[in-house]
């Protein structure tokens, strides 16, 4: 499998995950040749500053972009038209509606596309998940995710233009996947400066409710936390995580019942590695993609709305 890497930033976490693979061979692509050739090196990988050779090498089986979120869209549908197979970071598209052309693109073609809707691949979500798909607790009537973390990544903002596309989604992608899509919506938020703010945001659905919380407001010794609460007829999960800079929480998962309470043991996961490690074997016909255009649209749609919340009046 031959990798088209877009990206030197974000582009970081998913070739920290290749170059862990023998079965895989990646170059990554920059606008810039010493940052690009230097950041590759880290990885072992060849560097390239020629875009086009992605899409017009026919060497390339799979094209992952890990652009600016307004690239997302264009590079995804020429990937497509290239006769690519695509993986793009989150969210897939900047609008609404060039998140549909996606959709249409790809259910149009016969190459896969994959969204990086990475927190489904979460041991704690998973759990959840199939709680719900299965009624393990009843009927799940309350859901609430949070997240709260310091400015750990040196020149990424976490202001309020930021904060609902770049953060929150991944979070209403579980509770759309929970749920489905929402009756009403309401957000509030506050702000320190342009770089550092907090959204609240909570959800009204047929016999349910739930809430996204998220807030960049904390020192650096505070590091990232988060977690989600879920209140079922018969039973609550309780989820509680903390990170660093490595972008790999450690997770802690408790069940509550009427008979007590138990933690439930999670296996040790990276996101990023089980994201990967399923598009891979998608292609290589061994799973089903989880993680279609399709699969992601609900989330996107919302996590519009929150932003169009948030950020209207500015």
């Amino acid at each position: 499998m031959k990798i088209a890497l877009l990206g030197t930033g974000f582009g970081q976490a998913h070739a920290a995950v290749y170059a862990a693979r023998d079965d895989v061979e990646v170059v990554m692509f920059g606008r810039d040749p010493d940052k690009t050739a230097k950041t590759a090196a880290q990885f072992g990988v060849p560097a390239s500053t020629d875009l086009e050779a992605a899409f017009t090498d026919p060497s390339f089986d799979l094209v992952d972009i890990c652009l600016p979120i307004p690239l997302h869209a264009p590079m995804t549908l020429r990937a497509l038209e290239a006769g690519k197979h695509v993986l793009t970071e989150l969210p897939m598209a900047a609008s609404a509606e060039d998140a549909r052309r996606i959709v249409a693109a790809s259910q149009e073609s016969d190459r896969h596309v994959f969204v990086d809707m990475f927190a489904g691949f979460l041991p704690a979500n998973r759990i959840l998940h199939d709680a719900v798909r299965e009624g393990t607790y009843g009927q799940l009537k309350e859901l609430a995710y949070w997240s709260a973390m310091a400015p750990l990544w040196p020149g990424a903002s976490l202001g309020l233009k930021s904060l609902p596309m770049e953060s929150m989604h991944s979070d209403l992608d579980c509770i759309t996947r929970a749920l489905g899509t929402p009756t009403a919506v309401h957000v509030t938020a506050a702000e320190r400066d342009a770089d550092a703010a907090a959204i609240d945001a909570t959800f009204t659905f047929d016999q349910a409710i739930a809430r996204s919380s998220i807030s960049s407001l904390r020192p650096m010794p505070y590091g990232a936390r988060g977690g989600y609460t879920a209140a079922f007829t018969d039973a609550v999960l309780e989820s509680a995580s903390t990170m660093g800079y490595d972008g790999k929480p450690a997770t802690t998962l408790t069940e509550y019942t009427a008979d007590g309470s138990r933690d439930i043991p999670l296996p040790t996961a990276d996101q990023y590695t089980a994201m990967i490690d399923h598009v891979l074997a998608v292609l290589h016909g061994h799973a089903d993609n989880e993680i279609t255009p399709a699969s992601a649209l609900d989330a996107l749609e919302l996590t519009l709305q929150v932003d169009q919340q948030v950020n209207a009046a500015r």
